[in-house]
């Protein structure tokens, strides 16, 4: 039956897991259209139990993550190329990281750039400083780049080290139940299989979704500041469409010309917009700041990495931990197989130490300088240019449109504005389309093929990933950024558990493809003498026979050497002068 369905629709792909897979997104969604009340009644319910039960359990995840990597890149197996054992890196580094930021953070950077650092700043999260002060600044951009920094970039790097691995070491099927072959075998093919890459598309769509709804509502923030369009259900819905479509265009051009072109262009138009901010804004202030927010962040980060908020300060920061750290890894942990797979496709034949330390380091770099420039020039504007963002953020809840409050303390306000929508728009399009090209590739469980996989096959994910993201802000009866958190932390619970297992199974396969270690081989040397130690030999008047390793043979005397050894001399030679003992 299933496969009757795929050849009407002429797709190229897994029947089973491509129809079990739609079939319940959109149930998800014509249910939460009919009774969406009822829906957000549930997963507040469940999101609720789950943060404040096992809020615990995501903070020690991502950092036990982190821990891994660390150690996988600084063991024996950090000099495994992902690919053939000579095969050289397929992008330059720079392409390489353009890449990685356009589809893994770069809408992240435009929603929070102002919004994180300035709300904490009007209310610190534990409580224990006085709100905009120096010392509140200083606690924000801690917590900041704590949740978009080795953290976050730690959820990515993970699954995408397993992915390349398995898929151009093994040549496995580019699946999620691919990781998995040293534990399961060839039941990977079966139902336990798919179900796995059943669960790994249902998290993607919806954490894509989720990241949909965010910059939607940025533009309609976005929107409202430069015409006065109303912050609304409709207007966001009918933005999800329009840049829905924008993105299947893109994803129907493939990799090579639809991804990789919007990348390059997006990451030039970042950074012209960070330097525009640093020229014209407090630049000293800015630069001092960005450094000594670095600082900050090393130094609070091995407390903030299992901090867990035991004794909250007040009532009301009891949840604050919830509302913002397990979301943030409940949302990124649920779309990582999207970008695993994306980062694992753009990296095949790098080796696991340069993997695991580009990812690590070259977007976690540029997350520090981001959120270094605009939070700190945020605070200048908070302490020195008469304020606002803090009672628009904090107080009115204007979280979306924190960034064009932002910019309207700068030159060319109305021309900032445009252009930070325009980059959103193209966050939003390069999330959407490399993940539906992705998530083909899950389902169809084919890389060399996936660009001859029929369009519409791909546009159908596109359409889908659009379809959750209208669907959670406009039909589960909550506000938009509430309902976006309480389904995402749902969600996000069971790719905890299988991150878990991943790191198990990943290190299963490096050591059975490596074989047995083999003994560390080192040179043997002979006793050293001190130059006081040889000066007593020579005057002595019967020294002790020296090893003939220890003498230097004398050209001029005649004595010819034999079998590789030099010949005898009165002369020994010092400790510096000695050469090993290539004999043992």
């Amino acid at each position: 039956m299933s496969e009757r369905i795929t050849r009407a629709l002429r797709l190229k792909t897994d029947p089973g897991v491509f129809l079990t897979t739609v079939g319940i997104i959109l149930a998800f969604v014509v249910i939460t259209f009919l009774a969406g009340d009822w829906v957000g009644r549930v997963f507040g319910t469940a999101s609720g139990w789950i943060m404040t039960n096992l809020g615990w359990f995501y903070i020690l995840g991502v950092t036990t993550f982190l821990g891994f990597l660390i150690w996988v890149a600084m063991s024996r197996f950090g000099h495994v190329r992902l690919g053939g054992d000579d095969e050289e890196p397929e992008h330059s580094t720079l392409t390489w990281f353009a890449m990685l930021f356009a589809a893994g953070i770069g809408s992240i950077l435009m929603f929070w750039g102002v919004a994180e650092p300035i709300s904490h700043f009007a209310a610190p999260p534990r409580g224990n400083v006085e709100p905009g002060t120096v010392d509140a600044a200083q606690e924000a951009m801690a917590f900041t780049l704590y949740h978009f920094g080795l953290h976050t970039w730690t959820i990515f790097a993970l699954p995408s080290l397993a992915f390349a691995y398995f898929i151009y070491k093994r040549k496995m099927p580019p699946r999620l139940s691919s990781i998995f072959a040293p534990l399961l075998g060839d039941k990977i093919f079966g139902p336990i299989g798919k179900t796995i890459d059943i669960v790994a598309l249902i998290g993607t769509v919806f954490g894509v979704a989720t990241s949909v709804g965010l910059g939607t509502l940025q533009i309609n923030a976005g929107l409202n500041e430069l015409f006065g369009i109303e912050m609304s259900p409709f207007v966001q819905v009918l933005t999800i469409a329009i840049v829905t479509t924008v993105a299947c265009i893109s994803v129907a051009l493939g990799l090579e010309k639809g991804i990789k072109r919007l990348s390059n262009a997006n990451i030039v138009m970042a950074v012209a917009l960070l330097i525009f901010i640093l020229v014209t804004g407090p630049t000293l202030f800015l630069l001092k700041g960005t450094v000594e927010s670095l600082g900050v962040y090393l130094t609070a980060l091995p407390e903030l990495a299992l901090w867990n908020n035991v004794f909250p300060a007040s009532d009301d920061l009891a949840s604050w931990q919830n509302t913002w750290t397990v979301f943030y890894w409940a949302w990124t942990i649920t779309w990582s197989p999207f970008v695993g797979i994306f980062i694992a496709r753009i990296s095949r034949g790098r080796t696991i130490r340069g993997f695991v330390f580009g990812v690590l380091g070259l977007p976690v770099a540029f997350s520090v300088l981001w959120f270094g420039i605009f939070g700190m020039a945020s605070f200048h504007i908070e302490l020195f240019e008469g304020g606002g963002l803090a009672q628009k953020v904090s107080v009115e809840g204007d979280i979306p449109g924190a960034l064009f409050g932002f910019l309207s303390h700068y030159p060319l306000a109305t021309l900032l504005s445009g252009l930070a929508v325009v980059l959103v728009v193209v966050f939003f399009t390069t999330s959407v389309d490399s993940a539906a090209m992705v998530v083909d590739m899950i389902a169809s469980g084919k890389d060399d093929e996936v660009q001859a996989s029929p369009a519409h096959q791909r546009v159908i994910w596109a359409v889908l990933m659009g379809a959750v993201g209208a669907t959670i802000l406009a039909g589960t009866g909550e506000g938009g950024l509430t309902a976006l958190q309480e389904v995402i932390t749902v969600i996000g619970l069971p790719f905890f558990v299988i991150a878990f297992v991943m790191m198990f199974s990943l290190v299963k396969g490096l050591r059975d493809d490596m074989g047995e270690r083999l003994p560390t081989v080192t040179r043997q040397w002979d006793r050293a003498y001190s130059p006081e130690e040889l000066e007593v030999q020579e005057e002595a008047p019967s020294p002790e026979p020296v090893h003939p390793l220890h003498q230097i043979p004398d050209p001029d005397n005649g004595v010819e050497e034999d079998d590789g050894a030099p010949a005898a001399s009165s002369t020994a030679t010092s400790a510096t002068d000695q050469e090993p003992n290539s004999d043992r």
